[in-house]
């Protein structure tokens, strides 16, 4: 076989390889991040009982932190620590939600439910000496069940409305170590567990703030394109029109339109874009410039772009006279900031962000408490 005909090869013109940056560069856009997975804390969070016989240890914590902080799906892992394991005859951790509904002068609704139990040991005769140390691992679900309705597992959340009469909403979350010592304890007349009293038995619980977290499907759309005739809509943007009544005969109305992205699903810690424009014959708009909006925040603000944010509770479970059974607050957790886009002979056109801070519930409902 001859190799006289095969062909000749080119050395590449490259020196080195391409550099790249994690972070897009001035001419380009990103459009997707594909998820990371979230570092796991390596402190830990430690609770004791009154005595220090029962240690509560849980894992992947941050330092110094006030209450144990878990996500969506997330596992609680940690230890029982015992002091003094001798007479033990059971170990059990328990996973707890709380809905507390509380009607001033009215008494108190609740519904505690179980998320998950884990038995961690039982005395046997082949078993007879409980360890000093018990490990545990109870995944979060992700939904419960209450009077026969599933929900996704709602996060940790409190709120006040006021009225007449008031009305308090809570829910909690806790995980309890349970330890079963019975010798020297002299049995009751009624079933303990009857009145959730567990004679002979030691515990030890702390609350925990449970943050349920999930991402965007999609990114954040490109900002529209400006043109002669205003923004130009694509399908990554939905509009949103109102009209504002004029009040001589001799103006037209003004019709405002807002524009936000197609999805409406955001990032918290992320401002949410949006476009707004006012059309309208050159002479309303004249009239109306004195209330546009402005990209200083100096005086009074007579246009702006919220987010509000709607608390309802069903208080149709308990029995007040003459009451509501609908209760609601509507609370603003953001407000945009302006910029001018452009005008035309018969638009003015703004763009804008709005930032959520200080805010870390998002939308949910669970039974008779939904938040939007």
């Amino acid at each position: 076989m001859s190799t006289v005909s095969l062909p000749s090869y080119v050395a590449p013109s490259l020196n080195r390889t391409p550099s790249y940056s994690a972070e897009p560069g001035d001419f380009e856009h990103r459009l997707a991040l594909g998820e990371r997975l979230r570092i796991r804390p390596s402190g830990s969070f430690v609770k004791e009982s009154k005595g220090g016989a029962i240690r509560l240890r849980l894992s992947s914590q941050e330092e110094n932190i006030t209450l144990p902080v878990y996500g969506a799906s997330d596992v609680v892992e940690g230890v029982v620590e015992l002091s003094k394991p001798d007479g033990v005859t059971s170990v059990e951790v328990q996973e707890s939600r709380l809905l507390l509904k509380e009607i001033a002068e009215g008494g108190t609704a609740s519904a505690k439910l179980c998320l998950s139990t884990a038995h961690l040991w039982v005395k046997s005769p082949a078993n007879t000496l409980c360890p000093t140390a018990l490990h545990f691992a109870l995944r979060l679900p992700s939904t419960f069940t209450y009077e026969e309705k599933t929900y996704p597992l709602p996060p940790t959340f409190d709120v006040k409305l006021s009225g007449l009469p008031g009305f308090v909403a809570t829910i909690d979350y806790s995980v309890k170590a349970m330890v079963a010592k019975p010798n020297g304890v002299p049995v009751p007349k009624v079933k303990s567990k009857a009145l959730g009293i567990h004679v002979g038995s030691t515990h030890v619980s702390t609350p925990f703030v449970y943050y349920p977290r999930s991402r965007p499907a999609s990114p954040m759309p490109l900002p529209l394109m400006h043109s002669s005739a205003g923004f130009l809509l694509t399908p990554d943007w939905k509009v949103f029109e109102s009209v504002i009544i004029s009040k001589s005969p001799a103006r037209p109305n003004i019709v405002a339109k807002l524009y936000v992205p197609a999805s409406r699903i955001f990032c918290m810690s992320q401002p949410i874009p949006f476009h707004l424009s006012f059309e309208s014959s050159p002479v309303s708009l004249a009239a109306f410039l004195p209330l546009s909006p402005a990209s200083s925040s100096v005086g009074r603000r007579i246009t702006r772009v919220q987010i509000m944010r709607q608390t309802t509770v069903d208080v149709r479970n308990t029995t007040i006279a003459g009451a509501k059974t609908d209760m609601w607050r509507v609370d603003c957790i953001g407000e945009g900031t302006f910029k001018h886009a452009g005008d035309g002979p018969s638009f003015m056109t703004y763009t804008g962000e709005i930032n959520v801070e200080g805010t870390k519930i998002p939308a949910f409902r669970a039974a008779g408490l939904s938040v939007k």
